[in-house]
């Protein structure tokens, strides 16, 4: 792990004095590109930084120790601050080890989420809404951006189908184990019988990414416009602004009508198609890697029932970690962060687990 450390810090050392050039700083991009790095290392030397210090502490500690001859209050100082170097060493090295885990290379990019509502019909649509507004509220507190993509709302105000992105640093990190069926049980509003129904709801989190991450060959692309419309078929306008992308290849159908622009509309789409192809490319990569999958919270599988809310109890559970929560008013009003450290601790332990084997 040492041995790890140097070569970080060398590294570090060596984008330090790089960020400091002219030619450097006056090119936007590698100076971009290397301030992220630095950024990311930034985190492990402060923590090799406190390492060495509570060692050297230790060291110095131990050397008076084994010297002697100190009388009896020096004594009990020194072998106190022995053990709190000692405790420092264990837990710093525990917070070192995760800090070199191997990285998620989409861990700071924006995400776009896809909202699909399951079985239950108009209860599951405006359980789709619900879980738009717990993600947005959470975006919100964190101050990022969200932005609509495309909307498939119904009359009662839920969602068939609506894609979003949410713009923000790291925000892929905390939401990318969302993937999966969610499920509602409550007692829906039309139901004069007061029985509990069961519904579900599909959510997709895609990383945002660029042109160069994947190349789309645009003779692959058939393109069709029609125009806009809301709930119950009316229509928001009456030019041909939305856009409906298919990709031929993989038969990816991409559509996006938020805008009045057509040209947005084309822009947004692109972004979503581009986002599905990369997932589908990773989904690929990872299926052919068995063990990868020993290392995750979950397989990101769309199809893979990862939470329950349950109204009457008040009470989420996700069914990944194990984990119970019997406060759900607040988590559908944001306060997610609690479930989502959970689940990036439990990954964590997974990982550090198949490192060790």
């Amino acid at each position: 792990m040492f041995d790890k450390l140097k070569e970080v810090e060398a590294k570090y050392n060596d984008i330090s004095e790089r960020l400091t050039d002219p030619a450097v700083i006056s090119d936007n991009d590698r100076y971009k590109k290397l301030m992220r790095e630095h950024k990311q290392l930034t985190p492990i030397i402060d923590k090799f930084h406190e390492y060495e210090s509570a060692k050297a502490n230790f060291d110095e500690a131990k050397a008076l120790l084994d010297e002697g001859g100190l009388d009896k209050d020096f004594k009990e100082m020194v072998e106190e601050q022995m053990l709190e170097s000692k405790d420092i060493i264990d837990r710093v090295s525990d917070e070192i080890k995760i800090l070199l885990l191997p990285r998620d290379p989409n861990d700071d990019k924006n995400v776009i989420i896809e909202i699909r509502g399951g079985a239950g019909g108009e209860e599951a649509a405006l359980f789709a809404a619900t879980l738009m507004r717990m993600y947005s509220m959470y975006a919100e507190s964190k101050g990022w951006k969200t932005e609509i993509i495309n909307e498939n709302p119904t009359e009662l105000g839920g969602y068939k189908e609506v894609s979003f992105m949410i713009e923000g640093d790291g925000a892929y990190s905390r939401l990318k184990f969302e993937s999966g069926v969610h499920r509602v049980q409550r007692v829906p509003d039309t139901e004069s019988q007061g029985r509990i129904h069961t519904s579900t709801v599909t959510v997709a989190v895609l990383p945002e990414v660029d042109d160069v991450e994947i190349e789309i060959n645009p003779a692959d692309l058939q393109v069709d416009t029609y125009r806009a419309s809301g709930a119950g078929g009316q229509h928001v306008n009456k030019t041909e602004s939305a856009i409906r992308i298919t990709h031929l290849p993989t038969g990816l159908v991409v559509e996006c009508q938020d805008e009045r622009s057509q040209h947005k509309n084309r822009d947004k789409a692109m972004k979503v198609l581009r986002s599905r192809l990369y997932e589908q490319a990773q989904k690929e990569q990872t299926d052919k890697i068995a063990s990868e999958r020993k290392s995750q919270v979950g397989t990101g599988d769309r199809s893979e029932r990862i939470r329950t809310y349950n109204y009457p109890q008040g009470r989420v559970s996700d069914h990944r970690i194990g984990l119970t929560l019997y406060h759900l008013e607040q988590i559908l009003n944001g306060n997610v962060d609690e479930i989502f450290d959970a689940l990036i601790t439990a990954d964590q332990a997974e990982k550090l687990k198949s490192e060790a084997e």
